[in-house]
């Protein structure tokens, strides 16, 4: 074996806890709590890029269109990799992956803040976001390995918890960086957290790769899945071949879609690229259609989509998520034309995942105990547009800027009951032997979702033209809640 091998040898394997820790009684909350930090850095990375954007623009000469890929390119990354990252682990081992995310995620923000243009920033968030596939698709499953049974319900809600206190710190963490220090400092704080991860991960995690290979814990039938925003597991080896065609037509229609969007949002790119685009999303969502028909172990899955009450859900989750960062993206805008400070924009934002996060985490417990997840979805759902619409209202008022948290507060709360409950319907529906699969494809929803959230404020506002101003973002707004509003009509018993 030359120098190579070994070094390839040692850097993948899995090493035990050390007995000292293996051997206490809460050793596997230790674990958790490590689980807790990639999931808190993912959702921190996902919200405090809002507050970025105005200084990106003004750093890098760009228009809002080509700053937007900061974000973009981390979520096409991101939907690509899950997948294969997680079948990737299966072979690995979770902790060896997991940890290696840690340390490709901190080497990243490393470079994104030393970036002198916007395609190193952008390239760099890309690579960002293949640590945080190898952290994303091994994080519930290392709760599941490594927490009993009894405590599996409690560990999960506290891992929603951290991701929630992510989202929710974002925004105000990012608008008091950009206003105090430097936009770079956005992803330079992910440095630090991704050190103490791979320390913690290295002596709390307990080793996942054994020569047995035993199969993860999946929910019994008709389980609750619990307060979990988005639960993920990574799709489990059944001897398959890996979907690779299927993925590639994924990442091309996707990725085509979005950048014909930016590109009619103001991306400079001539009308026939535009078009071009169009043409190469539609041929690849067809083309896609067909090989996930075809396929042995597809990604998609269309026998489980077509399952009743699937589909559906999938669409909910998808627009539930447009309708949570459709704000994140426009508040900043619309309360940078209101003359309000930076960090104080950051501290009215915060309020709307803030919200989110509690609401998703404890919320459904003071909704009446007799609600099934039907009225929770549909409770949840008027509540957002309610808000959405007052967001869109209160401005056009002329109301003081600082009033929007309280629509926004609303929107925050309504989506913490919506999302939760209807990704419990869709689990609920999937049968426990393709839970896995499921678990990736609500995943798959939520990502694509915050990507469209991302793309398409920006493309309204650029259709209303610069005379519009403020009311375009306000138009959007309205738009958005009246998708919200129908959001509430189509979820049904499953």
């Amino acid at each position: 074996m030359n120098a190579a091998s070994t070094l390839t040898a040692r850097l993948l394997a899995e090493h035990p806890r050390p007995r000292g820790i293996a051997g206490r009684r809460y050793a596997h909350w230790l674990a958790v709590g490590t689980v807790c930090l990639g999931a808190f850095l993912g959702q921190l990375t996902a919200s405090v890029t809002a507050l970025v954007y105005p200084a990106l623009q003004r750093r890098f000469d760009a228009g809002f269109a080509a700053v937007e890929w900061v974000a973009l390119a981390y979520l096409l990354v991101l939907v690509a990799l899950l997948a294969p990252i997680g079948r990737l682990s299966d072979l690995v081992g979770r902790k060896t992956v997991y940890l290696g995310g840690f340390a490709v995620f901190g080497l990243a923000s490393l470079g994104a803040g030393f970036a002198g243009g916007l395609g190193t920033l952008v390239a760099c968030r890309a690579v960002q976001a293949v640590g945080g596939a190898m952290m994303q698709a091994n994080s519930v499953a290392l709760v599941a390995r490594g927490v009993p049974g009894h405590a599996m319900r409690r560990a999960l809600g506290v891992q929603a918890a951290a991701q929630g206190l992510g989202l929710a710190l974002g925004p105000s963490l990012g608008g008091l960086l950009v206003a105090h220090a430097s936009w770079r400092w956005v992803f330079w704080i992910n440095v630090p957290v991704a050190l103490v991860g791979i320390v913690a991960g290295w002596f709390l995690l307990p080793r996942t790769r054994v020569e047995a290979g035993p199969a993860l814990p999946r929910p019994r039938p008709g389980a609750a899945v619990g307060p979990v925003v988005g639960p993920t597991v990574a799709p489990e080896p059944d001897g398959g071949r890996f979907d690779l065609a299927g993925l590639l037509l994924l990442g091309g229609s996707t990725t085509a879609l979005l950048l014909a969007l930016s590109a009619a949002s103001g991306l400079p790119l001539p009308a026939w690229a535009v078009a071009a685009l169009l043409a190469a999303a539609v041929l690849c969502a067809l083309a896609l259609v067909r090989q996930e028909r075809r396929a042995t172990r597809p990604i998609l899955a269309p026998g489980l989509v077509n399952t009743p009450g699937v589909r559906p859900g999938l669409a909910v989750a998808l627009i539930g998520y447009l309708l949570l960062f459709c704000p994140l993206v426009l508040g900043p805008v619309l309360l940078a034309e209101a003359g309000l400070p930076t960090a104080r924009s950051g501290l009215v934002i915060t309020v709307l995942p803030a919200a989110f996060a509690v609401a998703a985490t404890v919320g459904g417990g003071l909704l009446p105990r007799g609600w099934s997840d039907v009225a929770r979805c549909r409770c949840g759902a008027a509540l957002a547009g309610a808000g959405l619409l007052g967001c869109a209202l209160l401005p056009a008022l002329g109301a003081p800027a600082v009033l929007l948290a309280g629509p926004l507060l609303v929107v925050g709360g309504g989506l913490g009951l919506l999302l939760p409950a209807n990704n419990a319907l869709v689990m609920r529906a999937i049968p426990a032997e393709c839970s896995a699969v499921g678990g990736g494809m609500v995943n798959m929803a939520r990502s694509l979702g915050t990507a469209l959230g991302t793309a398409l404020p920006v493309l309204g506002v650029h259709l209303a033209g610069p005379a519009a101003g403020g009311r375009s973002v306000l138009l959007a707004l309205g738009v958005v809640a009246g998708l919200a509003v129908v959001l509430a009509r189509p979820v049904r018993r499953r």
